[in-house]
């Protein structure tokens, strides 16, 4: 008979510590040749989230009324619907024909992007957009713009559009079987299209409380944005690290 997990840990688990450490499926146990009912179930509830924030539409209301004094635009990529949008990468890099928006040669663009976890941009997208307009003083701002469909590149499009000499994409990330609810922040300096991968910073995982804080994200991506303003470039030439950034923030 499998003891249950409950009287196990009483009994003083040996690997509990560890699982209380990190949100990764470690020391499971077993029953048999297999995993654990509740283990079992407990996978199969995070694929699927995992799915679920996927095909989840973005809500802009939702974003509005958690920013209700920053004016925000709303954007489409190329890709007309989730599906297509799954399936056409390519798509979500471009900008909708036909898209206008207002030239307004700001300092910054920044950009909320539903990406592959809409989930992420509603519970997230406020807090670190709120912090990190706390932490630009000095730099002027373009208007907000949720992006609908969207891929990180197709900030550069956007900021282009409007004149910005700086984009910040914050975009749900892919979803894995521990965080459903994950949004990432790219940073490009000179954006426009075509820019490479190579020529952005990442901050990643902003999802208190099991991720960075927003605090902490906000922390990194303004001195980033200093850095980048300084050196006239972002990417692997702008290092996360040294006196630029706060301590303990790489």
């Amino acid at each position: 008979m499998t003891v249950p997990e409950s009287q196990y840990r009483d009994k003083g688990d040996p690997w509990a510590v560890l699982r209380a450490a990190t949100r990764a499926r470690v020391a499971l146990g077993r029953a048999g040749d297999a995993l654990p009912t509740a283990r079992e179930l407990e996978f199969r509830a995070a694929h699927a989230a995992a799915r679920d924030a996927v095909h989840q539409p973005l809500h802009p209301d939702v974003v509005r009324a958690a920013l209700p004094d920053v004016e925000l635009l709303e954007v489409h990529s190329a890709a007309p619907d989730r599906a297509t949008y799954l399936q056409r990468p390519d798509l979500g890099r471009q900008l909708a024909e036909g898209t206008e928006l207002p030239r307004v040669g700001a300092d910054l663009a920044v950009v909320v992007a539903d990406g592959l976890s809409p989930r992420a941009v509603h519970e997230h997208a406020a807090g670190l957009v709120t912090a990190l307009l706390d932490r630009l003083p000095g730099w002027s701002l373009a208007p907000l713009v949720l992006a609908h469909q969207a891929r990180v590149a197709l900030g550069d499009a956007v900021a282009d559009a409007l004149g910005a000499r700086a984009v910040v994409v914050l975009i749900g990330e892919r979803p894995g079987l521990s965080s459903a609810d994950s949004l990432g922040v790219y940073l490009t300096w000179d954006p426009r299209p075509g820019r490479a991968d190579s020529e952005r910073n990442c901050v990643s995982n902003v999802r208190p409380p099991h991720g960075l804080s927003y605090a902490q994200a906000a922390d990194t991506v303004a001195a980033l944005l200093g850095a980048a303003r300084e050196l006239g470039a972002s990417g692997v030439v702008l290092k996360d690290e040294g006196p630029a950034l706060p301590a303990g923030a790489g």
